[in-house]
């Protein structure tokens, strides 16, 4: 393709359809890459569309839109999963280059077909059904033992679209959804036409994630599997390296992703979330793949600073089939700390207490106004005692939120 945004020298134009954050902070590494970033932003002040240029407007939903916004790029990429099935098959139809492609894509869009595909390729999963109905519920509940959680397949993040149930009761609304959205045509239309995902209550010890990058030509990166801190459904911290992890599980975890990621023909960034579990059997310690993201996540924020290779930079030469980048830590250890809104909304005030008392703190926010509960940046600080960092990163974050005024 041609395109109009193309810088001297044959540079490309990378298109990511969303102006969320990770958008915007795609964009320091593709200046430091000389590539250029379009971004179709859900509004003029979408946070990537405050730093990057080229942001038109468009929904991510209006096929017109979004194949005009690609017609300028040279390969396009998502800030998010939630572009529908039908834009996807359009922007194919039309030969554009996308990665992570339509057919690896639907993995993270839909929880029923990534648990499908990831027991066919033997990745270890959580018991799990699709269900329709009370009676199905019923069966796999009284099967796996009570409670047990409930997900919607398509359309939930942050928690929302799950519930942890003791009876089919305490879903009957969604059940009521999934009859009526089956029944809507021949095929079933609706969101909730193929039933809903019931998964076992997993007793774990704690929630990790597996970062890798691949590109087309089939190299593969990852960077050390980390540890998620998870409050309320939202991540709000995660230390890298995860602390005293087994150097086997470790191995077998890593291993894990880089086969989801070939058998799925993704490109790009891909976030493998697990639980870490004990082996009924043996008392080992293993793993369970809870959920795939397919785009640069949270669970890799603190690779900006404390990796050699960030996910953001990283994701851009994937996309593009550079050769990936160095994913080593910087320092034995980075704890990364989301901020939530808060009682300041003015931010920057904020900044001279923070950079005053701990001058090695990382701070990244995304230009969005601040409202309670709403992720709106993070911070980052790396050094060698893991635990001097944790206290570091709570307090930066208790400040930007007003927890604390000191």
């Amino acid at each position: 393709m041609t395109s109009p945004l193309r810088a001297p020298g044959g540079f490309p134009v990378v298109g990511i359809i969303g102006g969320g954050q990770l958008a915007r902070m795609c964009q320091p590494p593709a200046v430091a890459l000389s590539i250029t970033l379009s971004v179709l932003a859900e509004s003029a002040d979408a946070s990537a569309a405050l730093v990057v240029p080229s942001s038109p407007v468009g929904d991510h939903a209006d096929v017109d839109a979004v194949l005009a916004f690609a017609r300028e790029c040279d390969v396009v990429t998502f800030d998010h999963e939630q572009v529908p099935g039908k834009v996807l098959a359009a922007l194919e139809k039309e030969g554009v280059i996308l990665h992570p492609s339509r057919a690896a894509l639907v993995f993270a869009q839909d929880k029923l077909a990534m648990r499908r595909r990831l027991t066919d390729i033997g990745v270890a999963c959580p018991a799990w059904a699709q269900v329709r109905d009370a009676a199905s519920l019923q069966a796999f509940g009284d099967e796996v033992g009570w409670p047990v959680v409930v997900k919607t397949p398509r359309g939930g993040y942050d928690g929302k679209g799950v519930r942890v149930v003791g009876s089919p009761r305490e879903v009957a609304d969604w059940l009521t959804e999934v009859a009526r959205d089956s029944g809507r045509d021949s095929h079933g239309s609706g969101l909730l036409a193929d039933g809903l995902l019931a998964e076992e209550r997993v007793d774990f010890v704690r929630e990790l994630a597996v970062l890798i990058a691949r590109s087309p030509s089939g190299q593969a990166a990852a960077w050390p599997v980390v540890e998620t801190v998870q409050t309320g459904g939202i991540c709000t911290q995660v230390l890298a390296p995860a602390p005293d992890l087994d150097a086997g599980l470790a191995a077998v975890a890593t291993e894990a992703g880089l086969r989801v990621a070939g058998e799925l023909g993704v490109v790009g960034v891909m976030a493998v979330e697990m639980f870490e579990v004990r082996d009924l059997r043996t008392g080992d310690p293993a793993y369970l793949v809870n959920e795939l993201a397919m785009r640069p996540h949270n669970s890799g924020h603190w690779s900006i600073d404390g990796a050699v290779t960030s996910q953001f930079e990283q994701h851009l030469r994937a996309v593009l089939d550079l050769p990936l980048g160095d994913t080593s830590p910087r320092a034995p250890w980075t704890v990364m700390s989301n901020v939530l809104g808060g009682d300041f909304p003015q931010l920057y005030p904020t900044y001279r207490h923070l950079l005053a008392r701990d001058p090695g703190l990382k701070i990244h926010l995304y230009g969005k106004s601040v409202r309670p509960g709403r992720k709106i940046g993070h911070v980052n600080v790396s050094g060698a005692d893991l635990d001097d960092l944790r206290v570091r990163a709570v307090h930066a974050t208790d400040f930007l939120q007003g927890v604390i005024t000191q």
